[in-house]
């Protein structure tokens, strides 16, 4: 989820035991037009 407009934009799996707490990228988010934080929303 983008931090800035709360957009979903992303989906990837990952293994939960390698890592456990959740994931933070920057990458585009096109409602916003910019590189963004996104979060890890469960």
């Amino acid at each position: 989820m983008c931090t800035d407009c709360r957009e979903r934009n992303y989906h990837s799996q990952k293994n939960r035991r390698n890592d456990p707490q959740r994931l933070e990228r920057r990458k585009y988010c096109s409602r916003c037009r910019i590189h963004t934080l996104h979060r890890e929303v469960r």
